[in-house]
């Protein structure tokens, strides 16, 4: 097989560089991970992940992790409440005996970590290992990390995320600006921390709209209550707002302003101390990106195609692009690395173009006018 005899580097151990590492070696690949964070035991934030039958269930399948999965999911996070600003329920999806995602099954991305970290080889995972710079050395890449150690491999991939810093020895394509920022926030210990907002979530998820914003909320398994404001704001809001979002109290007065005709109710997100933030701008890269492939190094995830979180669909892309990439790494299709990292980059890239295309269409329609009536349409089936 064309990966026999070469050290493979995955940079990030995210989902799909996780993934990535559990195929490559189910095929007998040597390769390791390295992972910025301090170790395994790393609080994970972010809403519970929704997934897909034709991408990450089926990375999870090919990796002989599904009974797994079931074992850790939650069968009714899924279930969603539409609400206007007002709180006003439009549509109760626990009210209903067939949940409206009822076929794009929930977990909590700890579980979800913690089931493929297991999974991988004792000592895969090289911990404390925060990307900074590589170079050519030999056919491959000497990489170095921010706590000062060096590792060389034959074949690097790209799994660190939105903000990559490998994605600049691939290409210089700049991502787009969406027009929607994000705040993110997650409140621990949600059912004292944020009570009414805890009992109207009930355990799923709520999108709530009005005035061309979103507020989207999620209850985990663990007690938090992770949630996303959406608005329409400038590529540079964070910058030139002056909020400094360590600080609860300043992120508060701009919700209270920004968020100024919504119900009291929603205010009980920043009631508490007990509370994580930060803002982040949504890009996307353009639908026609392209680079050169090279024999040595590819990217897959949100490094090789960030977009808005909006339809569902960024874990299950990176876990597609691990499954995709590990069987042209290790099939006898493709005659050299090189020709198997071409075939797996042209075949991500239509495949991302599509669904980026859709993740921008959801931005567009949540965030418009009125979007209730058609998210009250698209739960109907139409």
């Amino acid at each position: 097989m064309i990966h026999t005899d070469k050290e493979i580097a995955i940079v990030g151990g995210g989902p799909g560089g996780l993934t990535l590492a559990r195929l490559l070696q189910m095929a007998g690949a040597n390769v390791h991970v390295y992972e910025r964070d301090f170790g395994k035991d790393a609080r994970v934030q972010g809403a519970t992940l929704d997934l897909h039958e034709e991408s990450g269930l089926e990375a999870l399948r090919r990796a002989g992790l599904l009974d797994a999965f079931y074992d850790n999911y939650r069968p009714d996070a899924g279930r969603m409440r539409i609400l206007d600003k007002h709180g006003a329920i439009h549509v109760d999806d626990h009210a209903t005996e067939k949940a409206f995602a009822e076929e794009r099954p929930e977990i909590d991305r700890a579980p979800l970590r913690r089931i493929l970290l297991e999974s991988v080889q004792e000592g895969t995972v090289v911990w404390d290992s925060q990307f900074v710079s590589m170079e050519r050395q030999d056919a491959g890449w000497r990489m170095h990390f921010k706590n000062g150690t060096r590792a060389y491999a034959d074949v690097v991939i790209a799994a660190d995320g939105a903000n990559s810093k490998i994605r600049p020895y691939l290409t210089a394509t700049a991502p787009l600006y969406s027009g929607v920022t994000i705040v993110e926030g997650n409140i621990y210990n949600a059912s004292a921390n944020a009570p009414r907002l805890w009992e109207l979530v009930k355990g799923g998820k709520i999108f709530a709209f009005g005035d061309e914003q979103s507020l989207i909320l999620s209850a985990k398994g663990e007690g938090s209550l992770s949630f996303y404001t959406g608005c329409k704001v400038g590529e540079n809001w964070v910058q030139e707002s002056g909020i400094d979002f360590s600080k609860k109290d300043e992120v508060f007065a701009w919700f209270k302003e920004a968020f100024g005709s919504w119900n009291e109710v929603w205010q009980e997100l920043f009631v508490s101390d007990e509370i994580w933030l930060i803002p982040r701008p949504q890009y996307h890269f353009p639908l026609d990106q392209h680079w050169e492939s090279l024999p040595n190094l590819t990217m897959l995830g949100d490094a090789a195609h960030r977009m808005p979180p909006y339809a569902g669909e960024g874990v299950n892309m990176a876990m597609q692009d691990a499954f995709e990439l590990a069987e042209c790494l290790t099939s006898d299709v493709f005659t050299d690395v090189h020709a198997a990292i071409a075939g797996y980059e042209n075949r991500m890239l239509k495949r991302s173009a599509e669904i980026t295309q859709v993740s921008l269409e959801m931005t567009e329609m949540l965030h418009s006018a009125d979007p209730i009536p058609q998210m009250v349409a698209m739960m109907g089936g139409e």
